[in-house]
């Protein structure tokens, strides 16, 4: 089992995904809202020299982006499932080596509790 997290930047599309994964089998996920480093700094307007060079050299990669959260979905899953997580988010999102598109990354899990029939529980 992986605890698998991806960091969505492109949030108009969190509906379809979440459909798309629905409809696959993913049955389980938990989503907040979050916001990456750059943009934090950016919205601090620090006066400090250093960190306005910073902000400047960030301000026109960020704003284009058109939000200024992303969506974090964190769910459990295995090996089949993590694949198909894949194939989904590049089938909605798109590839995910393109810039600004979102971040996935697994974590291995070595017990859960509490998880539905979707996915077998490690003890």
């Amino acid at each position: 089992m992986k605890a698998l997290v991806f960091v969505l930047n492109d949030i108009s599309k969190l509906d379809e995904l979440l459909i798309e994964l629905s409809k696959n089998g993913l049955r389980g996920a938990t989503i907040i809202n979050s916001i990456g480093m750059a943009r934090s700094i950016y919205k601090s307007k620090s006066s400090n020299t250093y960190e306005s060079i910073i902000i400047n050299s960030l301000k026109a990669l960020l704003e284009s982006s058109t939000s200024d959260e992303n969506k974090t979905i964190f769910t459990i899953v295995d090996d089949v499932q993590e694949k198909m997580f894949y194939e989904v988010v590049e089938k909605i999102i798109g590839p995910l080596s393109k810039e600004n598109s979102g971040i996935i990354f697994t974590v291995p899990v070595d017990s859960v509790k509490g998880l539905t029939k979707n996915v077998t529980e490690v003890k």
